[in-house]
């Protein structure tokens, strides 16, 4: 199996992120510096610039996975009303999902693709069909890490277009609840990254076992045509 240097390249940068985050989550305190009061208090100081500012942030705790998210969104439910904080919220972690998507696309994809190549992820319509029902009900679930499942999407050949759709409905109900109720709904985030973890890995691993032994008789639902097939064995 012959590697690519560019690809092995991509891919240690991609795990050196990985381990750059893990310490910098687990080394800092990070989550005391986004407390919603002193998130409102610099709301309150930028002025007009507030939702350009906030929308930012926002998305950088979804490409900076250990910076937490959730504090914002009590703090946009207070500073700009449950509606208004609900649409910049979304908007902000819209726009984090996607870097996050198209950062783990460039360096990790190639890498991955070496080892499932004809995997159903590997084929555009497929993993359209099939992760756009996964990403979308796990925008629904608060236990799920939206950061971990953003960035495993990019690793698939699922378009960018599908993800971005069926990321941003699928978040607006929980940013909404989050906006208006505020802390009642608070996860562990140590609980979201394991959950995450496991939804990646059901998204790799789950179809392949279907799809080689027809497991609990499932094979039916992951079937595509041949044209697809052949399209997903040779990229």
């Amino acid at each position: 199996m012959r590697v690519n240097r560019s690809t092995v390249i991509k891919a240690v940068l991609g795990l050196s992120l990985v381990l750059f985050l893990f310490l910098v989550g687990y080394g800092w305190d990070i989550a005391s510096l986004f407390h919603p009061k002193r998130v409102q208090e610099i709301l309150l100081k930028a002025g007009g610039l507030a939702p350009l500012l906030y929308m930012i942030v926002m998305a950088l705790t979804v490409v900076i996975s250990p910076i937490p998210s959730v504090p914002l969104d009590i703090a946009a439910g207070a500073f700009f009303g449950p509606l208004l904080g609900t649409i910049y919220s979304a908007v902000g972690a819209l726009g984090g999902a996607v870097t996050s998507f198209l950062i783990a696309r460039f360096l990790g994809r190639d890498f991955i693709q070496i080892f499932l190549g004809g995997h159903i992820n590997f084929c555009t319509q497929c993993s359209n069909i099939l992760l756009a029902k996964v990403i979308f009900l796990s925008r629904l679930i608060p236990i799920i890490s939206f950061d971990i499942v953003s960035y495993g999407a990019g690793l698939t050949k699922m378009s960018l277009k599908a993800f971005a759709v069926v990321t941003f409905l699928g978040m607006l109900p929980l940013t909404f609840v989050y906006n208006y109720f505020g802390s009642a709904l608070v996860v562990s985030r140590g609980i979201a990254l394991v959950s995450g973890l496991v939804i990646i890995l059901f998204v790799f691993v789950f179809p392949r076992l279907i799809e080689q032994y027809d497991f609990l008789s499932l094979r039916r639902f992951f079937q595509h045509s041949d044209e697809d097939q052949a399209s997903c064995e040779k990229t």
